[in-house]
Protein backbone atom coordinates (compact mmCIF):
# COMPACT_ATOMS: atom_id res chain seq x y z
CA UNK A 1 0.00 0.00 0.00
CA UNK A 2 1.46 3.36 -1.04
CA UNK A 3 2.11 5.93 1.67
CA UNK A 4 -0.21 8.36 -0.11
CA UNK A 5 -3.03 5.91 0.66
CA UNK A 6 -1.76 4.55 4.00
CA UNK A 7 -1.48 7.95 5.69
CA UNK A 8 -5.10 9.09 5.18
CA UNK A 9 -6.35 5.57 5.92
CA UNK A 10 -4.63 5.62 9.34
CA UNK A 11 -5.98 9.06 10.17
CA UNK A 12 -9.50 7.98 9.18
CA UNK A 13 -9.17 4.79 11.24
CA UNK A 14 -8.13 6.80 14.31
CA UNK A 15 -11.26 8.94 14.00
CA UNK A 16 -13.57 6.09 12.99
CA UNK A 17 -12.62 4.03 16.04
CA UNK A 18 -13.37 6.98 18.31
CA UNK A 19 -16.71 7.62 16.59
CA UNK A 20 -17.77 3.96 16.72
CA UNK A 21 -16.91 3.58 20.39
CA UNK A 22 -18.43 6.94 21.19
CA UNK A 23 -21.77 5.66 19.91
CA UNK A 24 -21.48 2.00 20.96
CA UNK A 25 -19.39 1.91 24.13
CA UNK A 26 -22.35 2.38 26.46
CA UNK A 27 -23.98 -0.77 25.08
CA UNK A 28 -20.70 -2.66 25.46
CA UNK A 29 -20.24 -1.56 29.06
CA UNK A 30 -17.17 0.50 28.19
CA UNK A 31 -17.98 3.53 30.31
CA UNK A 32 -15.78 5.64 32.54
CA UNK A 33 -17.96 6.71 35.45
CA UNK A 34 -16.70 9.70 37.47
CA UNK A 35 -15.81 9.48 41.14
CA UNK A 36 -14.17 11.75 43.68
CA UNK A 37 -10.78 11.37 41.98
CA UNK A 38 -12.00 11.93 38.42
CA UNK A 39 -11.22 14.90 36.19
CA UNK A 40 -14.57 14.57 34.39
CA UNK A 41 -18.12 15.05 35.65
CA UNK A 42 -20.29 12.79 33.47
CA UNK A 43 -20.10 9.12 32.43
CA UNK A 44 -17.97 9.00 29.28
CA UNK A 45 -17.47 6.20 26.74
CA UNK A 46 -13.97 4.72 26.65
CA UNK A 47 -12.08 2.37 24.39
CA UNK A 48 -12.05 4.95 21.59
CA UNK A 49 -8.45 4.03 20.87
CA UNK A 50 -9.51 0.88 18.99
CA UNK A 51 -9.06 2.92 15.82
CA UNK A 52 -5.44 3.61 16.75
CA UNK A 53 -4.93 -0.12 17.35
CA UNK A 54 -6.48 -0.87 13.95
CA UNK A 55 -4.22 1.70 12.29
CA UNK A 56 -1.19 0.11 13.98
CA UNK A 57 -2.15 -3.35 12.71
CA UNK A 58 -2.99 -2.20 9.17
CA UNK A 59 0.16 -0.12 8.78
CA UNK A 60 2.37 -2.82 10.32
CA UNK A 61 1.02 -5.42 7.89
CA UNK A 62 1.34 -3.06 4.92
CA UNK A 63 4.92 -2.14 5.86
CA UNK A 64 5.92 -5.72 6.72
CA UNK A 65 6.98 -4.74 10.24
CA UNK A 66 8.59 -7.71 12.08
CA UNK A 67 5.99 -10.15 13.39
CA UNK A 68 7.30 -9.95 16.97
CA UNK A 69 6.67 -6.20 16.98
CA UNK A 70 3.17 -6.49 15.54
CA UNK A 71 2.02 -9.48 17.58
CA UNK A 72 3.32 -8.29 20.95
CA UNK A 73 1.70 -4.87 20.54
CA UNK A 74 -1.60 -6.29 19.28
CA UNK A 75 -1.94 -8.93 21.99
CA UNK A 76 -1.11 -6.39 24.69
CA UNK A 77 -3.66 -3.93 23.29
CA UNK A 78 -6.39 -6.58 23.17
CA UNK A 79 -5.64 -7.59 26.76
CA UNK A 80 -5.86 -3.91 27.68
CA UNK A 81 -9.20 -3.61 25.88
CA UNK A 82 -10.43 -6.45 28.06
CA UNK A 83 -9.16 -4.42 31.02
CA UNK A 84 -11.21 -1.45 29.83
CA UNK A 85 -14.32 -3.60 30.23
CA UNK A 86 -13.38 -5.67 33.26
CA UNK A 87 -11.06 -4.76 36.13
CA UNK A 88 -7.72 -6.56 35.82
CA UNK A 89 -5.41 -7.00 38.77
CA UNK A 90 -1.80 -5.79 38.43
CA UNK A 91 -0.83 -9.38 39.31
CA UNK A 92 -2.20 -10.39 35.90
CA UNK A 93 -1.57 -7.22 33.92
CA UNK A 94 2.14 -6.82 34.70
CA UNK A 95 3.18 -10.40 33.75
CA UNK A 96 1.32 -10.03 30.43
CA UNK A 97 3.15 -6.76 29.78
CA UNK A 98 6.49 -8.35 30.71
CA UNK A 99 5.97 -11.28 28.36
CA UNK A 100 4.93 -8.91 25.57
CA UNK A 101 8.09 -6.87 26.17
CA UNK A 102 10.24 -10.01 25.95
CA UNK A 103 8.61 -10.98 22.66
CA UNK A 104 9.15 -7.47 21.33
CA UNK A 105 12.78 -7.17 22.40
CA UNK A 106 14.27 -10.63 21.87
CA UNK A 107 14.70 -10.41 18.07
CA UNK A 108 16.35 -7.00 18.12
CA UNK A 109 18.66 -7.72 21.06
CA UNK A 110 19.95 -10.92 19.56
CA UNK A 111 20.35 -9.69 15.98
CA UNK A 112 23.71 -8.93 14.41
CA UNK A 113 22.72 -5.38 13.52
CA UNK A 114 22.10 -4.54 17.18
CA UNK A 115 25.07 -6.41 18.58
CA UNK A 116 26.25 -3.45 20.65
CA UNK A 117 25.69 0.09 21.77
CA UNK A 118 28.64 2.36 21.01
CA UNK A 119 29.65 4.37 24.07
CA UNK A 120 31.69 7.59 23.97
CA UNK A 121 34.28 6.27 26.44
CA UNK A 122 34.55 2.63 25.44
CA UNK A 123 34.53 0.65 22.23
CA UNK A 124 31.41 -1.35 22.95
CA UNK A 125 28.75 -1.86 25.54
CA UNK A 126 27.37 -5.41 25.30
CA UNK A 127 23.68 -5.33 24.52
CA UNK A 128 22.90 -8.72 23.00
CA UNK A 129 22.88 -10.60 26.28
CA UNK A 130 20.06 -12.12 28.25
CA UNK A 131 20.92 -9.70 31.06
CA UNK A 132 19.94 -6.76 28.84
CA UNK A 133 16.42 -8.10 28.47
CA UNK A 134 15.48 -7.28 32.05
CA UNK A 135 16.29 -3.54 32.18
CA UNK A 136 14.99 -2.93 28.67
CA UNK A 137 11.81 -4.88 29.42
CA UNK A 138 11.31 -2.70 32.49
CA UNK A 139 11.84 0.36 30.27
CA UNK A 140 9.19 -0.84 27.80
CA UNK A 141 6.73 -1.77 30.56
CA UNK A 142 7.39 1.45 32.45
CA UNK A 143 6.84 3.61 29.37
CA UNK A 144 3.61 1.77 28.52
CA UNK A 145 2.29 2.35 32.04
CA UNK A 146 3.54 5.93 32.25
CA UNK A 147 1.60 6.69 29.08
CA UNK A 148 -1.45 4.99 30.53
CA UNK A 149 -1.11 6.86 33.83
CA UNK A 150 -1.06 10.16 32.00
CA UNK A 151 -4.19 9.25 30.04
CA UNK A 152 -6.02 7.74 33.01
CA UNK A 153 -5.34 5.61 36.06
CA UNK A 154 -7.48 2.55 36.76
CA UNK A 155 -10.48 4.07 35.05
CA UNK A 156 -9.81 7.60 36.24
CA UNK A 157 -9.80 9.71 33.11
CA UNK A 158 -6.90 12.00 32.48
CA UNK A 159 -6.87 15.41 30.85
CA UNK A 160 -8.80 15.59 27.58
CA UNK A 161 -6.40 15.50 24.63
CA UNK A 162 -3.13 15.03 26.50
CA UNK A 163 -2.52 11.47 25.30
CA UNK A 164 -3.57 12.31 21.74
CA UNK A 165 -1.37 15.39 21.46
CA UNK A 166 1.56 13.59 23.05
CA UNK A 167 1.12 10.71 20.60
CA UNK A 168 1.16 13.08 17.64
CA UNK A 169 4.32 14.83 18.83
CA UNK A 170 6.19 11.75 20.13
CA UNK A 171 5.75 9.63 17.02
CA UNK A 172 6.23 12.65 14.77
CA UNK A 173 9.60 13.30 16.42
CA UNK A 174 10.53 9.61 16.13
CA UNK A 175 9.75 9.74 12.42
CA UNK A 176 11.76 12.94 11.95
CA UNK A 177 14.76 11.60 13.86
CA UNK A 178 14.70 8.25 12.04
CA UNK A 179 14.37 9.98 8.69
CA UNK A 180 17.32 12.29 9.37
CA UNK A 181 19.50 9.36 10.42
CA UNK A 182 18.59 7.27 7.39
CA UNK A 183 16.96 4.50 9.43
CA UNK A 184 14.75 1.79 7.95
CA UNK A 185 12.00 3.69 6.12
CA UNK A 186 9.32 1.20 7.26
CA UNK A 187 9.64 2.37 10.87
CA UNK A 188 9.63 6.01 9.75
CA UNK A 189 6.36 5.37 7.94
CA UNK A 190 4.93 3.41 10.88
CA UNK A 191 5.68 6.29 13.25
CA UNK A 192 3.94 8.72 10.89
CA UNK A 193 0.94 6.40 10.61
CA UNK A 194 0.55 6.18 14.39
CA UNK A 195 0.94 9.94 14.71
CA UNK A 196 -1.79 10.46 12.11
CA UNK A 197 -4.11 7.96 13.82
CA UNK A 198 -3.75 10.01 17.03
CA UNK A 199 -4.55 13.13 14.99
CA UNK A 200 -7.71 11.44 13.70
CA UNK A 201 -8.74 10.55 17.25
CA UNK A 202 -8.05 14.02 18.70
CA UNK A 203 -11.25 15.85 17.58
CA UNK A 204 -13.28 13.34 19.60
CA UNK A 205 -11.26 14.11 22.75
CA UNK A 206 -10.65 17.87 22.53
CA UNK A 207 -11.69 20.37 23.67
CA UNK A 208 -14.53 18.37 25.27
CA UNK A 209 -14.15 14.60 25.47
CA UNK A 210 -16.83 12.63 23.64
CA UNK A 211 -14.88 9.42 24.22
CA UNK A 212 -11.73 8.45 26.10
CA UNK A 213 -8.86 6.58 24.53
CA UNK A 214 -8.85 3.78 27.10
CA UNK A 215 -6.10 1.34 27.98
CA UNK A 216 -6.47 -0.32 24.58
CA UNK A 217 -4.46 2.44 22.94
CA UNK A 218 -2.83 4.38 25.78
CA UNK A 219 -0.83 1.31 26.82
CA UNK A 220 -0.28 0.41 23.16
CA UNK A 221 1.13 3.85 22.35
CA UNK A 222 3.58 3.76 25.25
CA UNK A 223 4.57 0.18 24.43
CA UNK A 224 5.12 0.85 20.73
CA UNK A 225 6.99 4.09 21.45
CA UNK A 226 9.41 2.31 23.79
CA UNK A 227 9.75 -0.57 21.35
CA UNK A 228 10.61 1.80 18.51
CA UNK A 229 13.19 3.53 20.70
CA UNK A 230 14.99 0.19 21.19
CA UNK A 231 14.61 -0.90 17.56
CA UNK A 232 15.78 2.44 16.14
CA UNK A 233 18.63 3.21 18.57
CA UNK A 234 22.11 2.38 17.26
CA UNK A 235 23.95 3.81 20.26
CA UNK A 236 23.39 4.70 23.88
CA UNK A 237 23.19 8.35 22.84
CA UNK A 238 20.46 7.45 20.34
CA UNK A 239 18.56 5.65 23.08
CA UNK A 240 18.69 8.70 25.36
CA UNK A 241 17.71 11.13 22.61
CA UNK A 242 14.80 9.06 21.32
CA UNK A 243 13.49 8.40 24.84
CA UNK A 244 13.54 12.15 25.51
CA UNK A 245 10.78 12.66 22.94
CA UNK A 246 8.37 11.60 25.69
CA UNK A 247 10.01 13.89 28.26
CA UNK A 248 6.86 15.46 29.86
CA UNK A 249 5.42 12.03 30.68
CA UNK A 250 8.61 10.75 32.27
CA UNK A 251 9.14 14.00 34.19
CA UNK A 252 5.58 14.22 35.52
CA UNK A 253 5.38 10.56 36.45
CA UNK A 254 8.78 10.44 38.19
CA UNK A 255 8.14 13.58 40.24
CA UNK A 256 4.67 12.32 41.18
CA UNK A 257 6.05 8.93 42.19
CA UNK A 258 8.57 10.68 44.46
CA UNK A 259 5.84 12.77 46.10
CA UNK A 260 3.63 9.73 46.67
CA UNK A 261 6.48 7.61 48.04
CA UNK A 262 7.45 10.48 50.32
CA UNK A 263 3.91 10.54 51.67
CA UNK A 264 3.82 6.77 52.12
CA UNK A 265 1.16 6.14 49.46
CA UNK A 266 0.58 2.84 47.70
CA UNK A 267 1.67 3.41 44.10
CA UNK A 268 -0.94 0.99 42.78
CA UNK A 269 -3.83 2.99 44.27
CA UNK A 270 -5.78 5.55 42.20
CA UNK A 271 -4.87 9.19 42.71
CA UNK A 272 -4.89 12.57 41.02
CA UNK A 273 -1.58 14.05 42.11
CA UNK A 274 0.11 14.43 38.74
CA UNK A 275 0.99 18.02 37.96
CA UNK A 276 -1.43 18.06 35.02
CA UNK A 277 -4.23 16.86 37.32
CA UNK A 278 -3.47 19.52 39.91
CA UNK A 279 -3.50 22.20 37.21
CA UNK A 280 -6.90 21.02 35.98
CA UNK A 281 -8.64 20.08 39.21
CA UNK A 282 -7.21 22.50 41.75
CA UNK A 283 -6.28 25.45 39.50
CA UNK A 284 -9.25 25.02 37.18
CA UNK A 285 -7.21 25.41 33.99
CA UNK A 286 -8.95 24.18 30.84
CA UNK A 287 -7.96 20.67 29.78
CA UNK A 288 -7.08 21.71 26.24
CA UNK A 289 -4.71 24.41 27.50
CA UNK A 290 -2.85 21.89 29.67
CA UNK A 291 -2.70 19.40 26.81
CA UNK A 292 -1.34 21.98 24.39
CA UNK A 293 1.14 23.16 27.02
CA UNK A 294 2.49 19.64 27.55
CA UNK A 295 2.65 19.15 23.79
CA UNK A 296 4.60 22.38 23.29
CA UNK A 297 7.04 21.43 26.07
CA UNK A 298 7.49 18.03 24.46
CA UNK A 299 8.11 19.64 21.06
CA UNK A 300 10.66 22.13 22.45
CA UNK A 301 12.57 19.37 24.26
CA UNK A 302 12.50 17.06 21.23
CA UNK A 303 13.60 19.64 18.67
CA UNK A 304 16.38 20.96 20.92
CA UNK A 305 17.62 17.39 21.37
CA UNK A 306 17.72 16.89 17.61
CA UNK A 307 19.51 20.21 17.06
CA UNK A 308 22.16 19.64 19.74
CA UNK A 309 22.65 15.90 19.41
CA UNK A 310 25.87 16.30 17.42
CA UNK A 311 27.52 17.88 20.48
CA UNK A 312 27.48 14.47 22.16
CA UNK A 313 26.16 12.76 25.25
CA UNK A 314 27.48 15.27 27.81
CA UNK A 315 25.55 18.11 26.18
CA UNK A 316 22.37 16.04 25.86
CA UNK A 317 22.50 14.85 29.47
CA UNK A 318 23.13 18.40 30.67
CA UNK A 319 20.22 19.66 28.59
CA UNK A 320 17.86 16.98 29.90
CA UNK A 321 19.00 17.59 33.47
CA UNK A 322 18.26 21.29 32.99
CA UNK A 323 14.80 20.58 31.61
CA UNK A 324 14.06 18.12 34.39
CA UNK A 325 15.29 20.54 37.05
CA UNK A 326 13.01 23.21 35.61
CA UNK A 327 10.05 20.83 35.59
CA UNK A 328 10.71 19.80 39.19
CA UNK A 329 10.98 23.46 40.22
CA UNK A 330 7.68 24.38 38.58
CA UNK A 331 6.02 21.28 40.02
CA UNK A 332 7.33 22.07 43.50
CA UNK A 333 6.04 25.65 43.35
CA UNK A 334 2.56 24.60 42.26
CA UNK A 335 2.36 21.77 44.76
CA UNK A 336 3.46 24.03 47.60
CA UNK A 337 0.95 26.69 46.62
CA UNK A 338 -1.83 24.14 46.39
CA UNK A 339 -0.82 22.38 49.60
CA UNK A 340 -0.11 19.06 47.86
Amino acid sequence: MANSVLYPVCMILGGAGAWIMGTSALKLGLVDRPNDRSSHAAPTPKGGGVGILTAFVVSSLALKIPASFLLSGTILALASLYGDRFAISPKFRLPVQFIAALVLLSPVLFSDSFASYDLPTTDHFPLTTAFSLLPLSVFVMGTANFYNFMDGINGIAGINGIAGITGIVAFGLLALSASLSGTDSSFVTLAICISLSCLGFLPFNMPKAKVFMGDVSSILLGFVFAGMVVWLAKSLLDFICLSAFLFPFYADELTTMYVRLRDGENLTRPHRRHLYQLLANEKGISHWKISVGYGLLQLVVGLSILLLRHFGSVMILFLLATYFGGFVGVSYCFRRRLGD
